[in-house]
């Protein structure tokens, strides 16, 4: 999912603790989070102290300038969110397991109050998500850990000084900067409950447009030039797992498939999808280097991966679509968003699937 995978709403849940049966996982969730808010300081503050390096202070006066920007041109939340700023002295705010079935893409589901149910559940200890993991493991699920960098509190935490700018993906390229900020806000505008893939799929959307304006009208030359490599291999990338999501689908869905012939068809395209992906490497023209980042999960990937991926990717041409029908018009786009999440999921996604997208 790139290095902006975002765990979107797992830490709303910890407004309620009353009537949950895992006490435990909720108590480490309102704890972790209160952690975060307490080490959070105001941006206006810290960047008129000395003992901030010259480098921290310009991420965090880019950051409010993009803050501003999302408020003003894209029509996001105006709010406390993104002008605080806390060091976790860590790489990420939460580590996220997924699970789904050996011969499936549908991820395994955790309910929680508020938000609903949702394809990962996250730990702010990585221990206790590997934990997880290995015990979903011997259930006989595929599993994977990742690392996430920001979430978004849907909003509710705004009282108390809302989402903070982390130390986790503060020093991120500037578009991927600006994209994660809009995509966290863009939870703020529309959620539905029980739908992953189309909460994701539009803050992903609200992100890819808006990031490609704030590239346009506000970076450096320099800044598109590095950005338009740096995405270029994003592109490329999920484009080949997007072709191998749709050929282990097919194949999970064929009818009276015995299990040695759908272990098998499974066995022939994660290996050709290994060997793409180094195809793909050698004639991007990219140094090794810049593709570690990928390397892991091509080396690990299994339906818990690809299952994850689709979250993000699988809905975002037709909100693209959407939000063109509209004129390019963010409130309208919003509204029509809107109107998606009062339906049921099914009636939703069907709806999605029948706009026109070109």
């Amino acid at each position: 999912m790139g290095v902006a995978a975002v765990a979107g709403v797992a830490v709303a849940a910890t407004l309620c603790l009353s009537g949950c049966a895992n006490l435990g996982y909720y108590w480490q969730s309102v704890t972790g989070h209160l952690k975060i808010m307490g080490a959070a300081q105001p941006v206006k503050e810290l960047v008129e102290q000395e003992s901030i390096t010259p480098r921290l202070r310009q991420r965090l006066l880019l950051a409010q300038r993009i803050r501003a920007y999302a408020s003003r041109e894209l029509k996001l939340p105006d709010n406390p969110s993104y002008t605080r700023y806390a060091d976790l002295h860590r790489s990420a705010a939460v580590w996220n397991v997924t699970a789904a079935p050996a011969y499936s893409l549908e991820l395994k589901t955790w309910c929680f109050p508020v938000t609903g149910c949702v394809g990962y559940r996250g730990y702010y200890d990585e221990g206790k998500a590997r934990a997880e993991a290995a015990e979903l493991a011997q259930e006989g699920y595929e599993v994977n850990v990742y690392p996430v960098t920001a979430y978004s509190t849907l909003g509710y935490m705004n009282w108390a000084g809302g989402d903070p700018l982390l130390n986790t993906f503060v020093n991120y390229p500037e578009g991927e900067l600006a994209r994660l900020i809009f995509h966290e806000l863009a939870h703020q505008v529309v959620y539905a409950k029980n739908d992953t893939t189309f909460n994701e799929s539009f803050a992903t959307a609200v992100e890819r447009l808006g990031g490609a304006r704030w590239l346009q009208t506000h970076a450096t030359e320099q800044a598109r030039q590095d950005y338009a490599a740096f995405d270029g291999r994003r592109r490329m990338f999920r484009e080949l797992s997007r072709r191998v999501r749709e050929q282990l689908k097919a194949l999970y869905e064929t009818p009276g498939l015995a299990p040695a012939a759908q272990a098998e068809g499974k066995r022939r395209i994660m290996e050709q999808f290994r060997a793409d992906y180094e195809a793909m490497k050698a004639r991007s023209g990219f140094d090794a280097a810049v593709w570690r980042g990928y390397d892991r999960w091509v080396r690990e990937a299994n339906n818990a991966f690809f299952g994850a991926q689709a979250a993000y990717d699988e809905l975002v041409p037709a909100l693209e679509a959407l939000f063109h029908s509209g004129g390019d018009d963010w409130q309208r786009f919003y509204d029509a968003a809107r109107q998606l999440a009062k339906l049921s999921k099914e009636e939703r996604h069907r709806k999605l699937k029948e706009i026109p997208v070109g």
